[in-house]
């Protein structure tokens, strides 16, 4: 068989959007991935999150959706996603709420968004939780715990500035670009820590 028959299946990434304030994560998140060949995305948004990309962005929600290659309805739990038969490669939930954090702790499948998160976990697959809140309680860092024991990742996304960004956007895409690097994604565009500069 020559190279040329052989098809790479494309990295399948789960990307959700919840209702916690950060809403430019998950859409920065979703256009990166669009621009990386070889990268299929699958997104959900919660309702509160669809609220929250309206009033933190004023994008249409066509865009937003054109941004993905496959769109699932939130309260569709019978969808691709809920199965661990879907094979992917891993899960982000950009930016996740404390409720939706919650939900994953304790296993609650109430939503399509929840149910996703707890296949990642039972398949053993790598789930990138962006958590937004501040100040937090008890039962957020409890659940943070719940979530790191299980084997998902907990990501705040705080900005860096040793990279002394320009703008609003230089700082997330430097976030996200860490959250690429989490998926095991290569990128060719992201600024590193090349080591302090000497005095």
């Amino acid at each position: 068989m020559s190279e040329a028959a052989v098809s790479v299946a494309p990295k399948r990434i789960v990307v959700a959007i919840s209702g916690a304030s950060g809403a430019f994560y998950g859409v920065r998140l979703l256009q990166m991935l669009r621009d990386m060949q070889g990268v299929q995305t699958h997104l959900t948004v919660s309702d509160a999150g669809w609220l929250n990309l309206q009033q933190e962005l004023d994008m249409p929600r066509a865009q937003i959706e054109a941004l993905a290659d496959v769109l699932y309805p939130v309260r569709d739990v019978g969808a691709a996603l809920a199965s661990g038969s879907f094979q992917c490669d891993g899960m982000v939930i950009a930016p996740c709420s404390m409720r939706t954090l919650a939900a994953v702790a304790h296993g609650l499948s109430d939503n399509l968004i929840t149910r996703a998160a707890d296949v990642m976990l039972k398949e053993r697959r790598r789930l990138i939780l962006m958590v937004r809140e501040t100040p937090l309680n008890l039962a957020h860092l409890r659940n943070m715990t719940s979530v790191t024991e299980m084997g998902g990742i907990i990501f705040p996304p705080v900005p860096a500035f040793y990279q002394k960004p320009q703008s609003i956007a230089e700082m997330v895409d430097h976030t996200v670009s860490r959250v690429v690097d989490l998926l095991g994604l290569a990128q060719s565009n992201s600024q590193r820590w090349a080591g302090l500069t000497p005095p």
